[in-house]
């Protein structure tokens, strides 16, 4: 297999904007890495499937955080896990690339804006009753994420969907994503992308070289995984215990962070059922909260800390901070306890040839996801899709960074949608 050092080659001779390179092996200070994360948690507008384009351009084209290939690893094992598939992703990046420090410094980059953003909307709710959001504002940032999901796929496919597999594997992907959309066919698409690509492919992939370092050991991982198993079956029988409403806040948000696949806008039914059925929130405060989430930077699991808010236990913002921790904690445990395990077996030869099949059929994914939903919610008439190609120029040609391409958008839209 040589998509690794194809997407070597490349990330060499493209031009790099925006910061400096560094090198897949050097360790980043915790504050580099929130303050990174914190820019991206400020300007990723448009749903997980454009953070990972927004991720792609910042950590793989701009700041060579991440060659080509490693970030398709592991954007394939957040795509397995449960959970907010962008945050983890983040949470992995940073992982790598400083730690413990840098799962935490990552994953408070990329949340605290919108966390912060949706504790005050959920004051003011409290405060004054549920408001909406300007639709023309939403219509501009849909459009702006579908030209970064767009070019996205676009440097995927030309890296890990090269040759007549794995381009059918991807086409293959793609087509039966758009035809049987669900969380459960998006889990075969991989595992069978991973037997495609291992019994398939004719060529042992050569020696990767010197075997990535683990953030964290073995023994820690397994710990990690070991605290998520018993927070989710500990929290309910805590819940049921005690009675405690904040308790069984707590064990329902986690339960949703733990157990559902697809990420923030599949989340979402467990979600009213965890605040809505028990009086916990209204349902027309949860409507509005999650039409704010639409419009807010960074992951929409950052609905919690609205949630949180609205509900006040103990307090308003004691509430939003422990909801916010409540959903993500799951993503935090997997994320760090998967990791060693899965880079182990990137070094295996067999175990390669799938996780190229698995890549490929990554690229198929985004693919599917860049007609449905970015596409169908984007585009509605001439004018909307004028606009989203002038986003991609500047994005591509005009190599505008996406946090300038962002607000102009949203401003766009303001203004003329």
């Amino acid at each position: 297999m040589s998509a690794p050092s194809r997407g070597r080659r490349r990330h060499r001779s493209g031009p790099v904007s925006g910061g400096e390179s560094h090198s897949p092996a050097e360790t980043l200070s915790p504050v580099r890495i929130f303050a990174e994360f914190l820019r991206l948690g400020l300007t990723s507008f448009g749903g997980p499937i454009a953070h990972i384009g927004y991720f792609r351009e910042r950590f793989v084209a701009r700041l060579r955080w991440l060659d080509e290939a490693g970030f398709a690893d592991l954007v394939a094992l957040c795509q397995f896990l449960p959970g907010p598939a962008s945050s983890q992703l983040g949470m992995a990046i940073g992982l790598q690339r400083g730690g413990l420090a840098g799962a935490l410094a990552a994953f408070v980059g990329f949340t605290l804006p919108s966390a912060l953003l949706m504790t005050g909307i959920g004051l003011a709710v409290v405060a004054a009753g549920p408001s909406g959001i300007d639709h023309s504002v939403l219509a501009g940032l849909a459009i702006v994420a579908l030209a970064v999901v767009a070019e996205a796929v676009r440097g995927m496919a030309m890296s890990l969907a090269r040759g007549r597999l794995h381009g059918a594997i991807a086409l293959l992907a793609a087509a039966i994503a758009l035809a049987w959309p669900s969380a459960g066919t998006q889990i075969a698409i991989l595992l069978g992308a991973g037997l495609a690509g291992w019994w398939f492919d004719p060529a042992v992939p050569p020696p990767p070289g010197p075997a990535e370092r683990s953030p964290v050991s073995h023994r820690l991982g397994a710990l990690f995984l070991a605290v998520f198993f018993l927070l989710l079956v500990g929290l309910p029988l805590v819940a049921a215990i005690t009675s405690s409403p904040l308790a069984g806040l707590v064990s329902a948000l986690y339960r949703s962070g733990a157990l559902v696949f697809g990420g923030g806008h599949v989340v979402l039914p467990l979600l009213q059922n965890a605040v809505v059925a028990p009086g916990l929130v209204s349902d027309a405060a949860f409507v509005a909260g999650y039409g704010a989430a639409q419009a807010m930077p960074g992951p929409l699991f950052s609905l919690a800390a609205f949630l949180g808010t609205v509900a006040g236990m103990p307090s308003p913002l004691a509430g939003a901070l422990i909801a916010t921790l409540a959903l993500f904690a799951p993503s935090w445990l997997l994320v760090v306890g998967v990791l060693p395990f899965w880079l182990n077996l990137k070094t295996i030869a067999p175990c390669r040839k799938a996780l190229a099949g698995v890549n490929a059929a990554v690229v198929g994914l985004l693919g599917a996801a860049l007609y449905d939903p970015v596409f169908r919610t984007a585009i509605h008439g001439g004018v909307d899709l004028a606009a989203a190609v002038l986003c991609y120029a500047l994005l591509t040609a005009g190599r505008v960074p996406a946090w300038v391409v962002v607000p102009l958008a949203a401003i766009g839209g303001y203004f003329l949608l």
